[in-house]
């Protein structure tokens, strides 16, 4: 890895980790002496992916936790891992971390902000493929609608952010299924 690579390796974890803290200490402070408040405002959820097919696998999970401030503004946390493969071509592993947020206008209408920052490592077979192997962090900042019923919400959210070359997606435009407990 180059010396400018390193710098920018460790300057985009720096500044992940200066967001989850930021994040997670503003989620401690408790103003009310009542602790069993906060969890009661908490929700965890997700979503997990699985894809496979000739010679291909895919498989994904990506947990999250938010706060839900009122009805209508809830914030949270999410990390993501996802791995891929097609036989004699490539592997894929996709680490990384998110920050969202949340406002329902009414209750069946959702809109979304979310940040997410992921580490790729991409490494293809040389002797089936030209391309060389590939390691990056690569952000996508989604703007998203949705439809909620209860504790589910089906949408569709779009990369301001989408580089057709550096992308884990193939487009800028991708469906969601979003569940909390």
């Amino acid at each position: 890895m180059t010396n400018n690579n390193s710098n920018k390796l460790r300057k985009n974890i720096i500044i992940s980790l200066f967001v989850c803290f930021f994040i997670s200490s503003s989620f401690s402070q408790n103003l009310d002496s009542n602790s069993s408040t906060f969890w009661q405002n908490v929700q965890f959820g997700g979503g997990l992916g699985l894809n496979f097919g000739d010679g291909f696998f895919s498989g994904a999970i990506a947990p999250n936790a938010i706060y839900r401030f009122s009805p209508y503004v809830a914030t949270g946390v999410g990390l993501n891992f996802q791995y891929s493969s097609q036989k004699d071509v490539f592997k894929s592993t996709v680490v990384g971390a998110s920050v969202l947020g949340l406002f329902n206008p009414y209750r069946e209408l959702q809109i979304s902000t979310e940040f997410e920052q992921l580490h790729v490592n991409r490494d293809f077979d040389q002797n089936f493929v030209p391309n060389e192997d590939d390691e990056y962090w690569y952000p996508a900042l989604f703007l998203g609608l949705g439809y909620s019923n209860g504790n589910v919400t089906f949408g569709i959210r779009y990369d301001i952010l989408y580089d057709e070359d550096k992308s884990i997606q193939n487009q800028a435009w991708m469906p969601f299924v979003r569940f909390w407990f």
